[in-house]
């Protein structure tokens, strides 16, 4: 879809304008102060999008999110859309590759049913580049918003969900030796960690930085995992459910999918969110007591039993792969978006107490 035209190009170029000022800004945009011009780039982009006209009433759950996205949901007599509309070079990035993923996932033919849960996407862009992404909206709710409201299903819900995704690692999925991946899994999200956070780059943090390369190198040295698909963000957030049955209905949100991935990370992000929506806390403090005590509480433990990660407690260091799966998470929250590197919340609940946890031991 190459259809716009200058005139009609909602917004500003991704990256231009502000760029002095985005330091200033809060980690979460006050949609008080950004509702009413947002509401009218989302009518511009619907109309572009559908090819005339398009009401208001016909947008629904307009927000802009942390990883600088305008997403909205149009809701008018054709088909039912999620839209996402870049508002910097990053995250029209992001939401490219996130395209791509999906169109290697949906030709492979090893995934099979799988398919049935990725959402079709669909490009649209002008003189190259990407004004949105339009995603056909799949049934089910968000497991977040069902366990907030009816906390004693989330067993069930987070056993669906570790064994749907463990099924994309075995449909994908070949075992190799860690050791010889620390460029890849562990050096290249340090680097990012220390460019996108001014806190890493500091003495005491540029320390810590490489106290935890020397513990993962050590950690994953002689270690086989499996490399497969991976979402790389799959919390609660990420997948729908079937509100009655509870079984998994989506699979959405594939910005941070790689094709050869530690499958763990998938597993174990899924239940240290489960640990975060339940405590309140920020992941990155949760993930330092995990540190501290030598691995996941024991509840946690027996979520991954359900999983296709190697068995907690058996590593030598337990808290290894919760570790790795902290540094794919901040690291791809640092890469997508600059506001998280700059906000001084976020770096301190979910940056620091990992970092400073590390560098005592």
């Amino acid at each position: 879809m190459d259809t716009a035209s200058p005139r009609t190009v909602p917004g500003e170029r991704p990256g231009t304008g502000g760029a002095a000022l985005s330091g200033l800004l809060p980690l979460d945009p006050n949609p008080l102060l950004t509702r009413p011009s947002d509401l009218v780039r989302a009518h511009r982009l619907a109309v572009l999008l559908r090819g005339g006209r398009v009401r208001f009433r016909d947008l629904h759950r307009l927000e802009r999110t942390v990883s600088d996205l305008l997403v909205f949901r149009l809701e008018d007599r054709a088909e039912p859309l999620v839209v996402k509309h870049p508002r910097s070079v990053r995250a029209a990035g992001s939401l490219t590759h996130g395209c791509a993923a999906l169109r290697e996932l949906t030709g492979d033919d090893r995934v099979g049913e799988w398919r049935r849960l990725l959402p079709a996407a669909e490009e649209l862009r002008h003189d190259g580049r990407l004004l949105l992404v339009a995603e056909r909206c799949l049934p089910g709710v968000e497991a977040d918003a069902l366990l907030r409201r009816t906390p004693g299903r989330t067993r069930p819900v987070a056993v669906a969900a570790l064994g749907t995704v463990a099924a994309l690692h075995r449909a994908t999925g070949r075992p190799v030796r860690a050791g010889h991946r620390t460029a890849d899994w562990v050096d290249a999200r340090l680097a990012v960690l220390a460019e996108q956070v001014p806190w890493c780059a500091a003495p005491r943090g540029a320390a810590a930085v490489r106290a935890l390369r020397e513990r993962l190198d050590d950690g994953l040295a002689g270690r086989t995992l499996t490399a497969a698909r991976t979402h790389g963000d799959y919390h609660p957030g990420n997948i729908l459910v079937d509100e009655e049955s509870g079984a998994l209905s989506g699979v959405i949100d594939w910005a941070d999918s790689r094709p050869d991935g530690p499958c763990a990370v998938d597993s174990y992000l899924f239940v240290l969110t489960l640990r975060q929506q339940r405590e309140r806390r920020e992941l990155g403090r949760i993930v330092a007591d995990a540190v501290r005590r030598g691995g996941l509480l024991p509840e946690d433990r027996a979520l991954l039993a359900h999983s296709d990660v190697p068995p907690p407690g058996q590593e030598p260091d337990g808290a290894l792969l919760p570790l790795l799966t902290w540094l794919w998470h901040v690291a791809g929250n640092a890469a997508k978006s600059a506001r998280y590197g700059r906000s001084r919340r976020w770096v301190h609940g979910n940056v620091v107490p990992v970092l400073t946890e590390v560098a005592r031991r």
